[in-house]
């Protein structure tokens, strides 16, 4: 199975109440490419996200991960391969430490003790968040809860990083932090966010949706110049390539 390759085919989504959150979204993420979801608010961003390991399924069309198709029967196998990172990093952190919060999911997919808490031990140190294995979640500052809510997915050892506004509520360190550590991955990233200085600087490429659509897909440059595009769905072009000419 290639799981690196993620592809929607004619997503189509309908909330109950009749809400169509996504219509007939197309796109195809390659191995190792770093790709930023945007749009204005409610524009389907995050519905998007839980459709790619199966939190929700398609209404119409359908999510592929390599060459499996997304569904109920293959979600545990898609969830492996594809890790998932809410925006709210209290979602995630819920054992009484962070050791535990991270050797959580190897635990449960059957690995022996010391063997998921090697793995949890490796995540913690690539995130730089050793020094916090014994520490209860609820007393790491936003930074560090965001920094261990990103290794209790790389303990899973996933092929996909998918991240819902992964900056929110972080100080200038605490993203500046976070920004080197995306750009250090060579997981393949599928970042949603607001942020569009990260989406410059981790980046190349560039999804714009709106209404549930995908309106624009190209080089994040190209894209984030194009300043009628980006007013006309809700968007500013970002300060740092305000100073630079696009070509």
């Amino acid at each position: 199975m290639s799981h690196h390759i993620v592809e929607a085919r004619d997503l189509s989504f309908v909330y109950p109440g009749g809400h169509e959150a996504l219509s007939g979204v197309n796109f195809r993420i390659t191995h190792g490419e770093a790709v930023a979801i945007i749009g204005p608010n409610g524009a389907g961003k995050s519905t998007l996200l839980m459709h790619l390991n199966g939190y929700l399924l398609p209404a119409r069309g359908e999510v592929r991960i390599g060459d499996i198709p997304v569904t109920r029967q293959s979600a545990p196998q898609i969830r492996r391969a594809v890790g998932m990172v809410f925006q709210d990093p209290d979602d995630q952190l819920f054992m009484p430490t962070v050791i535990e919060d991270v050797a959580f999911g190897p635990l449960n997919y059957g690995l022996a003790p010391a063997e998921a808490e090697a793995l949890a031990l490796a995540a913690l140190e690539r995130v730089g968040m050793t020094r916090l294995r014994n520490q209860p979640p609820y007393t790491l500052s936003a930074g560090e809860k965001r920094g261990v809510a990103i290794a209790t997915v790389l303990a899973m050892s996933p092929d996909v990083l998918v991240m819902d506004e992964p900056s929110t509520n972080l100080d200038p360190r605490g993203r500046r932090r976070l920004i080197e550590l995306l750009k250090s991955f060579e997981h393949t990233r599928i970042i949603a966010t607001h942020d569009l200085e990260l989406v410059v600087e981790v980046c190349p490429r560039v999804l714009l949706i709106d209404n549930g659509t995908v309106v624009a897909q190209g080089s994040t440059r190209e894209l984030l110049n194009n300043e009628e595009l980006m007013l006309q769905h809700g968007l500013e072009r970002p300060h740092s390539l305000r100073h630079h000419h696009p070509h």
